[in-house]
């Protein structure tokens, strides 16, 4: 109900500016022969409109799809589509006709095609959608179907005169409404229309704009006004309806500044426009020019109220979590096999007290065009093994999911803003291992091999260094702001019961802090591996070895380095050392280091 409210209040008001603005610009922009009801209908209509795509794209971007605030953006915007189409149908055919007694005859004929569709046509599609609503039962034949469906509804308005665009809409709304079935026809039709058919629509709508055109300070005055009216009839419009409905400010001039966004359905009303001819060729750029600014400013404005609305709210919350001493971790993975070995380490590192820590699982999808379908089949598919592998832990997770252009970039912001005290992380793995390449080169089934490399090729940091962790961990190390725990693996399961921590220098000690919370936590039986002898040279390093031994009294050894044991290190359990000494190890000889199953490699 409110969203019914919200979105059609965000068409009516600014239809009325619309048709205000009309009344100025009629005299002087409309092109001949057009009458001032066309007109007025059309360049309401044109200031009407949301992007209902870009919205949804927006929503999803920031992580608002399962908000409140969100699904009341996401409805409206669909209700005022669904509105203004149906207006902008009627507005075509009492363009097109030419008399009132035409007009008629048009929407008549429009109810009829549009009942047409709903009674016949939309119960044979669902029948042919529930039948083949799998990738093996869909067969060419019966996409072709679905596809002819598409071009004779299109031909149809076209020939009523309410423009071929509605029928492709009215296809859309009657397709089966099985997910299954629309998240396929999506996957065939979404790669041609994105990657062929959308630029060249931008870039048929970029050679007919005419900027040049605005070559004087009035023209450029006008083009002003235009956005003004359409920024205040869709922003106030919207958010004094929101907050009509009992919506709060933040939430109201947020779904003000969402509903402002026109993008792509603005340029398709414009291009109708222009070929009817109602729109001339001056007016036309300055909507093309609104429809981009409404657009580009709808980042900055939400970014602005949040700014303005939750600095208060911010600072009590991070206060909080303070006082309340929780530990945050944050686990960022790209596969759940790699997801659920990084949770058996956050597990073993907040395992007691668990009202005091809080383990926040998130999944970045590199694809920064999944529609609203495949986007959660996406999501269950990565969070499934996650829930279930926590659920068998009895460990209570966070899920976090979002679908990104840039990784490396999203991770770091997650992890700063987030006030995370560890971020987790798998380093990835090299594209040749497991190839013949790879066995040439010296790839074991994860890492390389040191004592086949090493003391034969110059050079040996970057070729040991660059398959584990590569030019993303990197960025990721450098930029987080919290500690981060690099997870390298050799395809086996985590032991944190055995763990063995090999200190380089003096810089090292902090990872007698995780050894504390692993004994604590997990129970773990820790290795204190002195490989340069500098617990042996450090009274005070040595002291704090001996305060945990007294503590969790058969839970912690100190080795030396003649007293390492490769095949003990083979066998069982996890190496934890810092990034300052990956790196030493890279150049000491620390082949031990390859027999290791696994490596979590802290950055502080």
């Amino acid at each position: 109900k409110d969203a019914i409210v919200i979105s059609h209040a965000s068409i009516i008001f600014p239809f009325f500016l619309g048709i205000c603005l009309a009344l100025y610009l009629y005299n002087e922009f409309a092109p001949g022969g057009v009458n001032f009801i066309s007109y007025s209908l059309f360049i309401g209509i044109a200031v009407s409109v949301t992007a209902f795509p870009v919205l949804a794209r927006i929503v999803q971007e920031r992580g608002l799809s399962k908000s409140k605030l969100g699904a009341i953006a996401i409805t409206c915007a669909a209700a005022d589509d669904i509105t203004a189409w149906c207006i902008l149908a009627a507005v075509i055919a009492i363009v097109k006709a030419g008399s009132a007694s035409s007009a008629v005859v048009t929407l008549v004929l429009a109810v009829a095609y549009v009942l047409a569709m709903l009674k016949i046509v939309q119960p044979f599609l669902k029948r042919l959608g529930e039948k083949y609503a799998n990738k093996e039962a869909l067969s060419r034949p019966v996409v072709a179907i679905f596809f002819i469906t598409l071009l004779i509804s299109s031909y149809i308005t076209e020939i009523i005169g309410i423009h071929a665009l509605f029928g492709a809409f009215m296809a859309g709304v009657i397709m089966p409404a099985n997910i299954s079935f629309r998240n396929i026809l999506i996957e065939k039709v979404e790669d041609v229309a994105l990657v062929l058919l959308l630029p060249l629509f931008f870039v048929f709508t970029g050679l007919r704009t005419e900027i040049g055109l605005l070559d004087n300070a009035h023209l450029w005055q006008v083009c002003t006004l235009v956005i003004l009216v359409a920024v205040v009839g869709k922003f106030a419009a919207s958010a004094l309806a929101a907050k009509f409905v009992g919506q709060n400010w933040r939430d109201s001039l947020a779904i003000g500044a969402l509903m402002n966004t026109r993008g792509l359905m603005e340029l398709i009303v414009l291009n109708i426009g222009y070929d009817l001819g109602v729109l001339s060729p001056e007016v036309f750029a300055m909507m093309v020019i609104m429809a981009l600014v409404t657009t580009f400013m709808t980042g900055p404005a939400l970014d602005m109220i949040n700014r303005f609305t939750k600095s208060g709210n911010q600072k009590k919350g991070t206060a909080g979590t303070i006082a309340a001493g929780r530990y945050k971790v944050l686990v960022s993975f790209n596969y759940p096999e790699t997801g659920i070995k990084l949770m058996k380490v956050a597990h073993a590192l907040t395992r007691k007290n668990k009202e005091h820590h809080v383990v926040t699982c998130m999944h970045l999808s590199p694809s920064n065009d999944l529609n609203a379908f495949n986007r959660f089949e996406y999501e269950n598919e990565a969070f499934m093994p996650i829930n279930a592998a926590a659920g068998k832990m009895g460990l209570s997770v966070q899920t976090l999911f979002k679908p990104v252009q840039h990784i490396d970039n999203e991770i770091v912001d997650a992890a700063n803003l987030g006030q995370y005290d560890l971020l987790l992380v798998g380093a990835g793995t090299s594209i040749f291992e497991g190839t013949f390449l790879g066995r040439v080169l010296g790839f074991t089934s994860k890492i390389i091999s040191p004592e086949h490399i090493i003391n034969t090729i110059a050079g040996k940091e970057r070729l040991f260094d660059q398959p584990t962790l590569g030019e993303r961990i990197k960025y990721i190390a450098r930029n987080v702001e919290c500690p981060v725990g690099i997870l390298i693996d050799k395809d086996t399961n985590v032991n944190m019961e055995r763990v063995y921590i090999p200190f380089f220098s003096l810089r090292d000690s902090f990872l007698l802090v995780y050894a504390q919370k692993l004994i604590h936590h997990n129970h773990s039986t820790i290795i204190v591996l002195d490989v340069m002898g500098v617990i042996r040279q450090n009274p005070e390093l040595k002291e704090a070895v001996r305060m945990i031994e007294q503590v969790a009294p058969n839970h912690i050894a100190l080795y030396t380095q003649q007293s390492i044991d490769q095949d003990a290190i083979g066998e069982s359990g996890i190496t934890i050392l810092s990034l300052d000494s990956w790196k030493v190890a890279l150049q000491d000889q620390s082949d031990w280091l390859s027999y290791a199953p696994a490596l979590l490699i802290v950055k502080p």
